[in-house]
């Protein structure tokens, strides 16, 4: 018996992914595909792992202070997240 486990994924990718893409206009010299990905990793990287099959299901659980909660940690995951991408950009063309 083998197991499906592609329904799996991390509750956060959603919401990392719609605010990079968001947010991408403000940092258009990081607006190429492989860029953008190196932003959602890290930002990904920067929030607590949250696997779930169904995405309603998790959602009926939380309440709306840990709603807001969790947008603020993705808000900031992303910010960060781009900046430190910059970062390394810059760093890069300088050698």
């Amino acid at each position: 018996m083998s197991a499906d486990f592609t329904s799996i994924h991390n509750f956060h990718e959603r919401a990392v992914f719609e605010a990079v893409e968001k947010r991408a206009a403000r940092f258009a010299h990081l607006s190429t595909p492989e860029l953008l990905a190196d932003v959602a990793c890290v930002a990904l990287n920067r929030l607590p792992p949250r696997y779930i099959r169904h995405e309603v299901d998790f959602a009926f659980y939380l309440t709306e202070k840990e709603r807001a909660a969790n947008a603020k940690l993705v808000d900031d995951a992303v910010q960060f997240a781009f900046e430190f991408v910059q970062a390394r950009k810059a760093m890069k063309a300088r050698t």
